[in-house]
């Protein structure tokens, strides 16, 4: 693989519009609050997998097109997906040895990390804080979607084989 030319980038990026979208689609009300956290889970997988093309300028552009969706704050969702990249990439050799269980475990407390920045920056910006645990219920879905998420992108990486 050493000095392969890189293959199938486009699926990178297929993969974070993907994300976007289903950040934005619609939902029942029901379950809007436990909504997963989309795109903190792609740039977990990618980065984890393939940190020499997925880091932290790929998470904060991915961020800032966050943020321009979302009609926030410029720059706070480019924030915490960088920050997510970054704990990732800390922990990278890591977690790649870890059991998928550990990996969600991790996963647990580095998107209650993100939310928790998320939460603060809400505050810092004159939003009115809302309830401090169901905010953090989308980490625990996301947390428990990251076995069926890590094995989608894994066949959808050898299959490509994108590298």
């Amino acid at each position: 693989m050493i000095g392969s030319r890189p293959n199938n980038g486009w699926a990178i990026w297929l993969t974070f519009a993907l994300g976007l979208l289903l950040s934005v689609a619609p939902m029942p009300a029901f379950m809007e609050i436990g909504r997963p956290l989309w795109l903190a889970l792609f740039i977990s997988y990618w980065t984890l997998y393939l940190p020499h093309r997925v880091g932290m300028g790929s998470a904060w552009l991915l961020g800032v097109a966050a943020d321009v969706l979302y009609g926030t704050l410029l720059g706070q969702n480019a924030l915490v997906l960088t920050l997510v990249a970054f704990l990732i990439l800390l922990l990278q050799q890591r977690l790649r040895m870890f059991p998928m269980w550990q990996q969600s475990l991790v996963l647990l407390v580095v998107l209650g990390l993100s939310q928790l920045v998320q939460l603060w920056l809400n505050v810092l910006s004159g939003s009115p804080p809302p309830p401090t645990l169901p905010f953090l219920l989308p980490v625990l879905v996301s947390a428990l979607l990251w076995p069926w998420m890590f094995v989608a992108l894994r066949s959808l990486r050898l299959r490509l084989q994108v590298n």
